[in-house]
């Protein structure tokens, strides 16, 4: 297990390239190549037939590509696809819809690399010149959705996914199939995404909605996404190997009562950050005890940014195990956030539970330091006030170290972007 002191982090000196995008609509496959070398092939609108990209192409985004119910799609190890940057409706992603399959199996030595046009990586590369972490919202990103279980506001089954407008025939997610299979995702790189489509609304590097079991995702990273890093709404999918680098917002972020695991995790802050780790409870009806709507996150490493405020953020009377944390780099009044009375109570009740927290502490920070409760002022609802919490929960699981003895076997991630950048963690 590799543990090293923060470093800064390194980036490289890029000029950004702006790429320009038509605004084609999303009526049907576009199969055309585009350039001279023959090597880019555009893809737009509903895939209603089993497909194979291939690496020695460049598979192009126009808009939203969906893999239809019935339909897979197969991405060889090494394959390069770029995002076109339409705005709002027209942003670009790639969309698995309910009862789909996308099999995207990459290696370490060829990862599949999702990343922006304006990106000048070409097929055979691992990296381009041009852009660096602070590229941030260039094209959407990757939307996975199942028919696993989800909890969601009204105890509807099912809900239509954010970064996809209700209009559309696609986004629907959720079910009652906990084992759902929508593919393989191996070793996949997410670049430059996060592109917003309305008011507070952007599209996560891979949003994974009501996504079940069944379904394999492991060797992940998400680079410079504008939005959260990898988004979880429901479902019982499990992941292993997971690295945020830069986001805008939050690092690993789970929603409506996803009751999977996701073990040995990475989020690395950028200076535009928010939280390493936010955490929403179930938007439906609760009832306890409840394993199914509890989630577990166990060795992850949390490395900040020098002024990073949240180690976490738990809300909305979530349950979850958070297990072998380590932590450093943070800002001296960076905390880990009991917000709300809900989450208060399932606090006190042992729905949330830390294990094993090991922080290298800011100068002048105590352990009792990093944990606080808050909840909405009464008289003010653009305001918090302080919450009594039952704060030994946390306190007698975390200590202060100067270096750390569990997290992330950070080792697994050499193959990434961020590795390949002399990113340290």
């Amino acid at each position: 297990m590799k543990k090293i002191n923060f470093l800064p982090i390194i980036a490289l000196l890029a000029v950004f390239i702006t790429a320009c995008s038509g605004d084609d609509n999303n009526n049907g496959p576009i199969d055309d190549d585009n350039g001279d070398d023959g090597n880019s092939v555009e893809k737009s609108g509903i895939l209603t037939e089993d497909e194979h990209w291939t690496a020695d192409k460049v598979y192009l985004l126009e808009g939203k590509v969906v893999v239809d119910e019935g339909v897979t799609l197969t991405i060889d190890p090494g394959t390069i696809i770029k995002g076109k940057p339409g705005q709002e409706s027209q942003a670009s992603a790639l969309v698995v819809d309910q009862g789909g399959k996308l099999m995207a199996e990459g290696t370490a030595n060829d990862p599949i690399i999702f990343t922006a046009e304006a990106d000048n990586i070409q097929p055979g590369e691992l990296s381009g010149s041009n852009l660096d972490q602070n590229d941030i919202g260039l094209w959407g990103g990757v939307i996975v959705l199942g028919k696993a279980p989800i909890s969601f506001s009204g105890d509807s089954q099912t809900g239509q996914i954010e970064g996809i407008p209700p209009s559309e025939t696609f986004g629907k997610y959720g079910g009652t199939d906990p084992e759902d299979n929508s593919g393989s995702l191996k070793y996949i790189s997410i670049r430059h995404g996060g592109i917003t489509i309305g008011q507070d609304n952007e599209i996560n590097g891979l949003t994974l909605g009501g996504v079940g079991s069944g379904t394999t995702i492991e060797n992940i990273e998400v680079v410079a996404n504008q939005d959260d890093g990898i988004e979880w709404f429901g479902g019982t999918v499990n992941v292993t190997n997971a690295l945020v680098w830069a986001q805008g917002d939050d690092g690993f972020d789970t929603d409506e009562g996803w009751s999977g695991t996701l073990d040995n995790g990475v989020v690395i802050m950028g200076s535009e950050s928010g939280t390493g780790l936010e955490m929403d409870g179930p938007a439906g009806t609760t009832k306890h005890p409840n394993p199914a709507q509890q989630h577990t996150l166990k060795n992850i490493t949390l490395v900040g940014a020098g002024t990073s405020s949240k180690y976490a953020d738990l809300r909305d009377g979530l349950l979850v195990n958070l297990e072998n944390v380590f932590a450093y780099g943070f800002g001296e009044s960076a905390t880990v956030k009991i917000n709300g009375e809900d989450s208060r109570d399932e606090l006190a009740n042992d729905n949330i539970i830390f294990s094993n927290w090991e922080i290298v502490l800011p100068e002048g920070a105590a352990i009792a330091d990093i944990i606080v409760g808050k909840k909405p002022d009464p008289n003010d609802p653009d305001k918090e006030i302080d919450m009594e919490i039952t704060a030994e929960k946390f306190t007698d699981n975390a200590k202060g170290v100067e270096t750390g003895t569990v997290g992330a076997n950070t080792s697994v991630f050499d193959w990434t972007y961020a590795s390949g950048m002399g990113v340290e963690f």
